[in-house]
């Protein structure tokens, strides 16, 4: 993991884990590593959102503000990324996100990624795969709890 931002590169841990280290480096090329400050908002909810951000370092929160009341959805820590829906489906994010250490990111738009296919298709290929995968995991998830809200609703209903 780079400690400057003078030549970053991803390192090989969650979505490019599989990738060829060249590969990753050609990626690296393609996006831009943010530093990102303990307490600073890198996706605020209902904002456009067009990007994919990996995490490099740090830890970061995932949740919502309503009524006064911050609800955590996620930690999203180094090797996991954010954003991947709106890289499919542009449109406003879900949820905010702020840093609750430094941290640092890659950040890659739709663009940046179509281009990095383009030019590699062997390893944007790859790259896709471990998106879509990581985004079946999540929706398998999501699913998961959602089955339990609902017996938990159907248990306490019966005996109401």
């Amino acid at each position: 993991m780079s400690t400057e931002f003078n030549s970053p590169q991803l390192p090989a841990m969650g979505l490019v884990a599989g990738l060829e280290e060249d590969d990753r480096l050609f990626l690296s090329g393609y996006g831009d590593f943010l530093p990102v400050q303990e307490g600073q908002l890198l996706i605020e909810e209902g904002k456009e959102q067009n990007a994919l951000y990996f995490v490099i370092s740090g830890v970061l929160h995932v949740h919502t503000d309503k009524d006064g009341k911050r609800t955590l959805i996620a930690r999203v820590q180094p090797g996991e990324s954010l954003g991947e829906i709106n890289i499919f489906d542009p449109g406003t994010a879900s949820a905010s996100v702020t840093a609750q250490s430094f941290s640092q990111v890659w950040k890659a738009t739709r663009e940046d990624l179509e281009a990095f296919v383009g030019a590699y298709p062997e390893a944007g290929t790859k790259l896709l795969t471990e998106l879509v995968s990581e985004l079946s995991r999540r929706i398998r998830h999501v699913n998961e709890k959602l089955v339990a809200v609902e017996a938990e609703a159907a248990y306490q209903n019966f005996w109401d």
